[in-house]
């Protein structure tokens, strides 16, 4: 390994899945301005993640969505003039079509 490129300061810190809520300690370089209060009554910087191994897929074998932000509204809006209408939608839409007959007869 190169020399002087690799940080020194290593410190124990809490690592904070917040799509599970699962907390565990490790030893961190990054910076971080939030502390938490841990088991043992000491008290570490807190790095927050979105996602790790207590989470993604790969490694939970189930998939889950993880919506931060509105992402996949978001998707789905810009992208929604080009999707074609799927059958359930049409099916949908011609049963209020059929329901709003039965409205006006009545």
């Amino acid at each position: 390994m190169k020399k002087g490129i690799h940080p020194e300061e290593y410190r124990t810190v809490v690592f904070q899945d917040f799509s599970v809520d699962k907390s565990w300690l490790g030893k961190s370089a990054a910076n971080t301005k939030d502390t938490i209060q841990w088991e043992d009554g000491n008290e570490y910087p807190l790095i927050k993640l979105e996602i790790s191994s207590a989470s993604h897929p790969f490694f939970t074998g189930k998939m889950t969505f993880v919506d931060t932000a509105g992402r996949i509204d978001k998707f789905n809006k810009k992208f929604s003039k080009f999707a074609s209408k799927s059958k359930t939608a049409e099916k949908a839409e011609a049963a209020k079509a059929a329901e709003e007959a039965e409205n006006k007869e009545a």
